[in-house]
């Protein structure tokens, strides 16, 4: 495949030069965040959390095993809005891969960068924090920068319409805020009925065990909507469980607030500990945003904590049955160790 020089721009000035596919005519725009996972870029490019987002690699290496068929993804789609790396492998192997990573960027129309010092970019988000950029031909500097701040991402990755998956007795309500597959997977494994509802959809006049919110892209506080239903939800008092944004959402619905991180968490190895019993987990984790623990309402308390930066990574109702993870128990791609947590929404419905 031909490729050209071409660069990624931040908003602050920098310029860091790389290859990109031939025809690359325009500037591509996203927040530009880092993921330090040594695989699993097939589930991380079609997560819904990566929306609007230039993703960076900093793995030397990606592309080695391919990309299997869309039962593996955790969206339809590839959701990023660009993608920066340092090498990608000419070969691949393995025995499930269908084509390469770089033809299924270029097949999607997804625009990328290969040949990138991606551990300078890394540095640079660690020191500045996440920066709006742009993917550029070579010697292409926008004039202006898309301000991300203000939009509302959920509203372009949640579904539009309700789905019902499963036969079981208990009924769950599983708000979709951008909800990655393998959560789905994670929650038919126990015998209940899923009900797939829209971010802004009103679930609470009807029939419910529990209710799951999902994890999701953007700033919790653009979705005003969800949360006043939550709201609602929640004085039904029946079980919830939340996953990355779902806790972001059943703390401001609790009356918290949020507040973005520096550089977000992106990565499969996260340790966190669970409080009650001091253990450990490597948890996966894509987020840019946390729960404040100083606004937490008395009758709330932090369950998980991150300890490279000591910020909330679960969050519980001291007497009600609402707990959420800021982690992503369904792993995909990462460690599974935490996966008992859906057994634990199951039987306290």
């Amino acid at each position: 495949m031909s490729l050209v020089p071409a660069q990624l721009v931040l908003e602050t000035g920098e310029i860091f030069k790389g290859l990109a596919q031939a025809g690359l005519e325009k500037s591509y725009f996203g927040e530009v965040v880092f993921n330090t996972g040594m695989v699993g870029y097939v589930e991380s490019l079609t997560d819904p959390s990566y929306h609007g987002q230039i993703l960076v690699f900093t793995y030397p290496l990606m592309g080695n095993y391919g990309v299997a068929d869309s039962t593996q993804w955790e969206s339809p789609k590839i959701q990023v809005s660009g993608a920066v790396f340092s090498e990608i492998a000419d070969q691949y192997s393995n025995h499930s891969a269908q084509k390469s990573l770089l033809n299924w960027l270029h097949e999607n129309n997804i625009p990328y960068l290969v040949d990138v010092d991606t551990r300078a970019i890394a540095k640079r988000l660690r020191e500045r924090g996440v920066i709006p950029g742009a993917i550029t031909p070579a010697g292409v500097k926008p004039e202006k920068f898309e301000d991300f701040a203000d939009i509302n991402w959920v509203e372009q990755v949640s579904i539009k319409t309700p789905r019902v998956l499963g036969t079981g007795k208990k009924i769950i309500i599983a708000v979709d805020c951008g909800m990655k597959e393998n959560i789905m997977r994670s929650l038919l494994k126990f015998p209940v009925t899923v009900k797939r509802v829209p971010h802004d959809y009103d679930y609470t006049n009807e029939h419910f065990d529990g209710v799951f919110m999902s994890n999701g892209p953007g700033d919790p506080q653009q979705c005003g909507k969800t949360i006043s239903i939550l709201k609602k939800a929640m004085q039904q008092q029946k079980p919830i469980f939340g996953i990355c944004l779902g806790t972001q959402l059943m703390a401001l619905a609790a009356g918290a607030t949020t507040y973005k991180l520096p550089f977000g968490h992106r990565s499969h190895n996260q340790p966190c500990m669970e409080l009650a019993t001091q253990r450990c987990f490597l948890t996966s984790q894509n987020h840019s945003y946390a729960v404040d623990e100083k606004t937490l309402p008395a009758d709330w308390h932090v369950t998980f904590r991150n300890l490279n930066d000591q910020s909330i990574e679960g969050i519980a109702h001291k007497t009600l049955p609402f707990f959420s993870v800021q982690f992503h128990p369904e792993a995909a791609p990462g460690p599974m160790d935490t996966q008992w947590l859906f057994e634990k929404f199951y039987h306290a419905i």
